[in-house]
């Protein structure tokens, strides 16, 4: 029977002309390319190289920096006066400090109404005492020395007032020990008011009041 392969023909074109009819109905045409794949990029952190040197940190500036130790150890001051002033604070906070509490009271005592290169010089006297080899190791033992200053009373010094010329005196005590400007007396052991008669040693000056030998 040759009607079989006929029908089969026409089924099949029938079936294909449906379906690309149906195509143009439903818009199956494939989408743009750049609607099918949609990339979303990351910025990554720039790769760093394998021996690069660690970034650098920019110094703080200066006055933001803290000083460590003892601030006035690194100061050169314009004047005898600059240094005495800026060591008030820091000498007055040390006044528990029993070495520089007898030095600035030997200044105190013998020096407190002479100019500050006086009262250095004779802070000077008192530490050059103590390093000598001549005479006690230690501040307090040269201060209370026997017969050696005439304001010290059965071995003990005298507590002077807590005033301003007192203050003067720790700071002046803090810049002799510190070493922070130049002794007027270089040297000087000794010392003696101008009206009292001359001493046996070699005179180093003369500063204020006072006469200075060795």
């Amino acid at each position: 029977m040759k009607f079989l392969p006929r029908a089969a023909t026409f089924a099949a074109v029938t079936f294909c002309a449906g379906a690309l009819a149906n195509a143009a109905t439903l818009n199956l045409a494939p989408l743009p390319q750049q609607a099918q794949q949609v990339q979303v990029t990351v910025p990554s952190a720039p790769a760093r190289a394998e021996n690069a040197p660690p970034a650098q940190q920019v110094p703080a500036p200066q006055a933001a920096v803290e000083q460590q130790g003892d601030p006035a150890l690194a100061t050169e001051y314009a004047s005898l006066s600059d240094a005495v002033a800026a060591q008030q604070d820091v000498a007055a906070a040390m006044e528990d400090d029993r070495e520089l509490r007898c030095l600035a009271t030997g200044v105190y005592y013998e020096a407190r109404s002479e100019p500050l290169s006086g009262q250095l010089a004779v802070a000077d006297v008192i530490l050059n005492r103590s390093t000598s080899g001549r005479f006690p190791r230690t501040v307090c033992s040269v201060m209370t020395q026997k017969g050696q200053f005439s304001f010290v009373r059965g071995g003990k010094l005298p507590t002077p007032p807590a005033n301003a010329q007192w203050r003067r005196a720790l700071a002046v005590a803090q810049v002799a020990r510190k070493n922070l400007w130049e002794s007027p007396a270089e040297g000087a052991l000794f010392f003696h008011a101008r009206y009292v008669g001359a001493g046996t040693g070699r005179t180093v000056a003369t500063v204020g009041n006072h006469v200075f030998y060795r």
